[in-house]
């Protein structure tokens, strides 16, 4: 293939993760946007807690989402390792999210409902920035690429045989 080829099937699979992730992101948005409206209308819980609590709610649907749709044809071998990371990245992105919330709402005194579903909004767009980086960065990795091995004719990469082994005796002398 060749290297302009190679940059195009590298760009649509990009095309392709981005499309997933942004699938998976708004349904999150709406799952994270229902919730603190849910809380902020129906509660006492102050608005950014409860903009906080919708945002965990929306990062576990966001798992699950990722995990087995976005990001299923990844390394799935250290899956403490990728929940443990996943979890630290959406601590970062919930404090950017709530950060750019609280700011509106105790810095500018903006906190009427639509006022703070905006902010919501934006604070979650600034974080899905950070967030799609992360992820697929340092939380859902890239399998390897197969090493030297030559394709056969269904496109399968066989490795070469290692070369046997070379049975060395013992110096009859020394026995």
């Amino acid at each position: 293939m060749s290297e302009r080829g190679a940059l195009r099937a590298r760009l649509e699979l990009l095309a392709r993760e981005v499309a997933k992730f942004g699938v998976v992101g708004a349904v999150g948005l709406v799952v994270n946007i229902a919730v603190s409206n849910l809380l902020w209308r129906y509660t006492d819980i102050p608005t950014v807690r409860a903009g906080l609590l919708a945002t965990f709610v929306a990062i576990l649907f966001n798992y699950v989402g990722f995990r087995y749709w976005t990001y299923r044809d990844r390394d799935k071998s250290g899956r403490t390792r990728e929940l443990t990371l996943f979890l630290l990245f959406s601590a970062v992105g919930a404090v950017i999210e709530t950060g750019v919330l609280y700011v509106a709402t105790y810095g500018f005194g903006w906190d009427t409902p639509v006022q703070s579903n905006v902010f919501k909004i934006v604070g979650i767009g600034i974080a899905t920035l950070f967030r799609f980086w992360s992820y697929r960065t340092w939380v859902f990795k890239a399998l390897p690429e197969p090493s030297e091995g030559v394709a056969d004719k269904e496109g399968l990469v066989t490795v070469p045989a290692p070369s046997p082994a070379v049975r060395v005796e013992a110096d009859p002398a020394r026995r």
